[in-house]
């Protein structure tokens, strides 16, 4: 599968607003332009790869104008901040978009990994 994007970083420390919600992410610099949006991709992490639902760009919800790269890895439960990754950006699933309550910002995520999980078993 060819990706649109390849990111590599060091796992950093975000505002653990993704855990809050219940998705918590792995948070990357970013230093190259990307068309915001939501993204089927790829965490390589020591070697191993993972299925992930990647967010590139601002949380317009939460008035934050910082883009930045945040990686919610399928069935992954492990602390790997200061790790070296490999984010692949496959297919971008939609655009960024503001939403007017957290609730309806979680449902949509809920759904964006869904499509992200078929998208990978397609």
């Amino acid at each position: 599968m060819d990706e649109l994007y390849k990111i590599d970083g060091i796992v950093i420390r975000g505002e653990n607003r993704g855990k809050s919600l219940g998705f918590p992410t792995a948070n990357i610099a970013l230093h190259t332009e990307i068309p915001e949006g939501i993204y089927a991709a790829d965490v390589i992490i020591d070697g191993k790869i993972y299925h992930a639902a990647s967010f590139v760009g601002s949380a317009k919800t939460f008035e934050n104008s910082e883009v930045k790269l945040e990686s919610y890895i399928l069935d992954f439960d492990q602390d790997i901040y200061g790790k070296s990754v490999t984010v692949k950006l496959y297919k971008k699933i939609r655009d960024n978009e503001k939403f007017d309550s957290v609730e309806h910002l979680t449902a949509q995520i809920q759904k964006d990994v869904e499509d992200i999980r078929k998208f990978f078993t397609q």
